[in-house]
């Protein structure tokens, strides 16, 4: 069982940046691909950006440019910087860990942008 803790969600203003930190429990951390998924309201959950193993990255279109995935297997924590923020931004972000197969999913944390 893979435990996942996000945190750093907050409100803030169009243009601005915050960075998600998520904390995940487990020995083998640096063997997961780990990513961030949103849920905006009314919207399914989507990709937003995913690190593999050795750190190759992937974004869809929407965020390509503004937003960062990174992790430190040390801390055993994941990492995504968002810049350039937007109001259709708004969303819960949750982390998704697969581990061998296995898919594991934070609780979420809510960004907002708005002025």
């Amino acid at each position: 069982q893979v435990q996942l803790v996000e945190s750093g969600g907050d409100l803030v203003q169009p243009g601005g940046s915050l960075r998600l930190s998520c904390a995940a429990s487990g020995h083998t951390f640096s063997s997961y691909v780990m990513s961030w998924f949103r849920q905006r309201p009314g919207k399914e959950r989507d990709l937003v950006a995913s690190i593999s193993s050795d750190s190759m990255t992937f974004y869809p279109p929407s965020v390509k440019g503004r937003f960062a995935i990174s992790r430190d297997n040390a801390k055993n924590t994941v990492y995504l910087q968002m810049n350039s923020l937007k109001p259709e931004d708004t969303a819960v972000y949750y982390c998704n860990a697969n581990a061998f197969g296995d898919t594991f999913w934070g609780r979420g944390t809510q960004v907002t942008v708005s002025s």
